[in-house]
């Protein structure tokens, strides 16, 4: 029996891996380079304490506003469309923050780390909602293991990788920007290789109150058990997760006073861990 990703089929599959990888990297790499050059800021010490939550915010706050919008669109076009589009706009969000660092205008690496949130709002439902489009049913298990195990080490590895782009370009920022944006352009080209599949419910009408849609998506859910609890697991582990990374920030850079590169062996140990 032949591994799974072998056939002309699942091709597109590893297109959806690589560009979650690379989206998810890039994310946190931003986010990761943009939280120390503000913590190595000539800031009142009040602004200071309240980097690491106010990033965190920003980053989390578009996925309550937008991922329903993003359910929206995943049904009503092509998710490969969605997906090709959400790369389009990680390089032009990666152009503005380059702008930014470049000007050592620290708002609109903020505002950036706020565009981010939102591009991954959008690709969520996409992303998953293209599995089963590209996988058959026996190995969706499977496929979700490899999304999740990527998605995470992508993570820790990119908030490792931003803090090695802050150690190496912190007085040539402009620098990290372009290696920011040649990575969304990877992602972009990555998004490509996709297979194409045809929208799911091209007639859905679109509900502007997130609120109302969210309610009628968890009611929906929790006439399922499996699948609410599967739901509530998966918001407990993805807590745990900032918690513990903002925690090891926390530690590392204003208890133990790290330099960049001792800070990214606290991240690194992390990736591994998820990894084995």
């Amino acid at each position: 029996m032949s591994h799974p990703g072998k056939s002309d089929g699942q091709q597109g599959f590893w297109g959806l891996i690589a560009t979650q990888f690379e989206g998810a990297f890039n994310d946190n790499a931003l986010k990761m380079f943009v939280t120390l050059a503000a913590l190595n800021a000539a800031l009142p010490q009040w602004q200071h304490k309240i980097v690491l939550p106010l990033t965190t915010i920003l980053f989390s706050l578009p996925f309550i506003v937008f991922s329903m919008a993003g359910g929206h669109l995943a049904d009503r076009y092509s998710k490969r469309t969605i997906t090709i589009g959400v790369k389009l706009l990680e390089i032009g969000i990666m152009v503005f923050a380059t702008v930014g660092f470049i000007c050592r205008n620290l708002p609109m690496g903020m505002a950036s780390i706020f565009l981010m949130g939102v591009h991954s709002a959008i690709f969520g439902p996409s992303k998953y909602g293209l599995l089963p489009e590209l996988l058959p049913e026996k190995q969706l298990s499977w496929g979700n293991g490899v999304l999740e195990l990527g998605t995470f080490v992508a993570i820790i590895t990119g908030m490792a990788g931003g803090a090695l782009l802050h150690q190496e370009f912190s007085h040539r920022q402009g620098m990290a920007g372009l290696v920011l944006i040649l990575l969304a352009a990877a992602g972009y080209a990555a998004s490509l290789s996709i297979t194409r599949v045809p929208a799911a419910s091209p007639g859905k009408t679109f509900e502007p109150n997130f609120l109302k849609d969210l309610g009628r998506g968890i009611s929906e859910m929790r006439t399922d058990k499996v699948l609410w609890l599967a739901c509530l697991g998966n918001i407990y582990f993805s807590f745990l997760g900032v918690v513990l990374t903002q925690s090891i920030l926390d530690l590392g850079h204003n208890v133990l006073r790290l330099e960049d590169s001792r800070l990214i062996l606290l991240m690194a140990s992390l990736a591994v861990g998820i990894g084995v």
